[in-house]
């Protein structure tokens, strides 16, 4: 399993690069292994500001359906129109082409108080 040391995580297998004041966001290796084969991504929280924890969308897997929550507070200005196109591409390349969304963060102090990498393997067992 891929935990890159470069990102932050959260506890609901979010990930988090922050890009100065810009965070880019999607799920874990761990949680779309978990999920299995993903066959649609929906987000319809563009332009809206959220706080942390909130949902900003939905994954759907061959079988379950997840939501997603934001990691921290901020507001959603892109989502990866690509894994719309091809949803396979959050399986395959989770931490890069299958990123979600885009999010100008709030307080780019609390993505530094995310798990780091160490922190997640713990989370995860």
């Amino acid at each position: 399993m891929n935990i890159p040391d470069n990102l932050k995580y959260t506890k609901e297998h979010e990930w988090v690069r922050l890009e100065g004041d810009v965070a880019v966001i999607g799920i874990t290796d761990f949680a779309q292994g978990e999920l299995g084969d993903i066959v649609f991504v929906e987000v319809e929280t563009v332009d809206e500001t959220l706080e942390g924890d909130e949902v900003f969308g939905t994954v759907e897997a061959v079988k379950t359906v997840s939501d997603l929550f934001m990691p921290v507070g901020g507001e959603i200005v892109e989502f990866n129109e690509s894994v719309e196109d091809d949803p396979s591409l959050v399986n395959e390349d989770p931490y890069g082409e299958g990123w979600l969304i885009k999010i100008k963060v709030n307080r780019t102090a609390d993505v530094e108080a995310l798990l780091d990498a160490e922190g997640y393997k713990a989370h995860i067992g």
